[in-house]
């Protein structure tokens, strides 16, 4: 079931602001991917600044309350057919799960980053923002 693997709970905890997000455990290339991206994410996307998490993980980035996280070295999404078409944004394909209307997972394998996008923020202009770091790490987005 795709709610437990994205296991996203997106929750302010009580008096510390910080937002829980379940993180990924990459592996290999995947991993070493990400831990270059940790320090290319940008400190403020869309107008809202990053936010702190619970667990602290290098593989996630939330801003704002919650309503934009990044999960890095994510597996390749179980509803991901092959004969999917990603759309390509700034030289990254994104994958849009078509039961998910606020999920899309960058595929760039051997790394997937998965970004939920929500409130008000317009995913098209989010997902153009994180395709200029996500590129630079990824070895096919070149």
């Amino acid at each position: 079931m795709r709610a437990v693997v994205v296991s996203f709970v997106l929750l302010a905890l009580a008096g510390c602001g910080a937002v829980q997000v379940e993180p990924p455990v990459p592996e290999g290339e995947a991993a070493a991917a990400c831990d270059r991206l940790a320090g290319l994410l940008p400190e403020t996307l869309d107008g809202d600044g990053r936010t702190a998490t619970t667990p602290e993980s290098p593989y996630v980035a939330v801003w704002g309350e919650g309503a934009i996280a990044l999960r890095c070295g994510v597996p390749r999404p179980a509803r991901m057919a092959p004969t999917d078409q990603l759309q390509e944004i700034n030289g990254v394909g994104w994958f849009a799960d078509p039961e998910t209307p606020t999920l899309f997972t960058a595929v760039a394998a051997p790394l997937y980053v998965e970004v939920t996008v929500g409130g008000s923020h317009v995913p098209g202009e989010v997902l153009a923002e994180l395709s200029g770091p996500i590129g630079q790490v990824s070895p096919q987005a070149r």
